[in-house]
């Protein structure tokens, strides 16, 4: 069995999180597509997400935190301490390369992080185990 995950630009969301490592975008039922995305099918915590619906955001006129005037504000903070804490990822570390190298370089790499290096697929953010082998995940 093969995941068909597509790290895409079009998947990292406001946050710094790459949707595409997402335990509801890669799931096979009730599929997430992501936070950018306008489908009905968004978890209801993504749909009503206070970073995605920020106001800072809005005025910044950028499609991430990182642009924002309070950056980082005390949500996105515990967002990130929360991540990475639980799953060795922060979201700030994300939304700071980004601003650093761009988008389409922090996805090339997202691509290479967080491929398996037994199988090749690309690794659920919220499971220690790739869903494809069950090999353990490398700690970051």
């Amino acid at each position: 069995m093969k995941l068909n995950v597509e790290l895409k630009v079009s998947l990292i969301a406001p946050c710094g999180m790459n949707c595409g490592l997402c335990y509801a975008f890669q799931r096979n039922k009730n599929k997430c597509a992501g936070c950018n995305s306008f489908s009905p099918a968004k978890p209801n915590h993504c749909r009503n997400c206070t970073i995605k619906k920020c106001v800072h955001l809005k005025n910044s006129g950028s499609k991430y935190c990182v642009d924002c005037e309070i950056y980082p504000c005390a949500r996105l903070k515990s967002l990130d301490k929360r991540y990475r804490t639980k799953y060795g990822m922060s979201l700030i570390e994300n939304l700071n390369a980004i601003k650093r190298d761009g988008i389409r370089k922090f996805t090339q790499n997202e691509k290479i992080k967080w491929k398996c290096y037994n199988c090749g697929n690309i690794i659920c953010v919220h499971d220690e185990l790739c869903p494809v082998c069950g090999i353990v995940k490398n700690k970051f």
